[in-house]
């Protein structure tokens, strides 16, 4: 089963795929070893922070199993709006990994000898040159 990971290491997120059976019954919160996704990561420690399935409902740590259950919400997962007094029924994945899930989100909890980045193959490219003042400042003349 090939999962697409997010994983979050400070404020740079890193996207790839992979097939990781060993993920199966892991619940959101639980620390792994970089090993279990890869021989790649080796070193390295994630925590699961979230989930989606195929249909796109997100999982939520409060709800146990890995059922999808129609609950009744005011804030926080799953909900665009915040509104004052608003409550919404939403579709919400439960807290277990199973075969249903498409995206896996990551945080790293102990880094290994290289960046993520280069793990992947995916440096970062530096921001292009801005322009300089004086352009910026010249307004357009017209015909």
């Amino acid at each position: 089963m090939a999962f697409k990971f997010e994983i979050a290491q400070g404020k740079k997120v890193c996207h790839f795929e992979a097939d990781s059976e060993s993920l199966i019954g892991k619940k959101l919160g639980e620390k792994f070893s970089g090993d279990e996704i890869g021989s790649q990561f080796a070193g390295y420690e994630f925590e699961i922070t979230g989930a989606s399935d195929k249909s796109g409902f997100p999982a939520l740590a409060r709800l146990e199993g890995a059922v999808v259950k129609r609950l009744l919400l005011k804030k926080g997962k799953g909900m665009k709006t915040k509104g004052q007094g608003l409550r919404l029924k939403k579709s919400i994945r439960g807290n277990t990994l199973d075969m249903d899930i498409v995206q896996i989100n990551l945080k790293v909890t102990k880094a290994g000898s290289k960046s993520i980045a280069e793990i992947l193959g995916k440096e970062e490219k530096p921001k292009a040159e801005e322009k300089p003042a004086e352009q910026a400042a010249a307004p357009a003349q017209q015909a």
